[in-house]
């Protein structure tokens, strides 16, 4: 059995939405801060918390589509579609929303990309200094025992004494 229309319950799912992604934002700058810092125990739970809300995200949007999956034509239709055919008011707050949704939606992504392009770079860098300096090495990193580990250059201390 299909529900009926509710309005009040679509604002506050993407009310609650925009709330989530104003969260995540904030979070993914103390996660930055955290790497040029070198705090990576604040960079795990950071990361931690960022995927925990994503999935609280994720949850959100299931219900968002639900809600508005009840209105005729709406399957396969664009939200703003949708959204066009309700009563003047109510389109026009659901459209208020769905704008800001959207922007702090491509602010989050576009904050997530950059920050990525980031850790990339400084992971690059890294292995080029230590290819650089140690080429006999080749490439790889060892531990204090001698034994290979993951270059995932987390927390490496270089020693070069013989």
């Amino acid at each position: 059995m299909k529900e009926a229309w509710n309005f009040q319950n679509c604002v506050r799912v993407v009310t609650d939405q925009i709330a989530l992604l104003k969260k995540i934002s904030q979070i993914q700058q103390a996660v930055r801060q955290a790497v040029i810092d070198k705090e990576w125990a604040d960079f795990d739970e950071k990361t931690a918390e960022v995927n925990r809300l994503g999935e609280e995200f994720a949850t959100l949007e299931e219900q968002r589509a639900r809600l508005f999956s009840v209105l005729p034509n709406s399957s396969g239709q664009p939200l703003y579609a949708v959204i066009l055919r309700l009563p003047l008011e109510e389109s026009r707050e659901l459209s208020r929303l769905y704008r800001e949704l959207k922007t702090e939606a491509l602010k989050a992504k576009y904050a997530g990309e950059s920050f990525l392009l980031y850790i990339n770079e400084a992971k690059a860098m890294a292995t080029a200094y230590l290819q650089a300096v140690c080429p006999e090495r080749g490439g790889k990193l060892y531990s204090r025992k001698g034994r290979t580990v993951s270059q995932d250059l987390k927390s490496i201390i270089f020693n070069n004494q013989f």
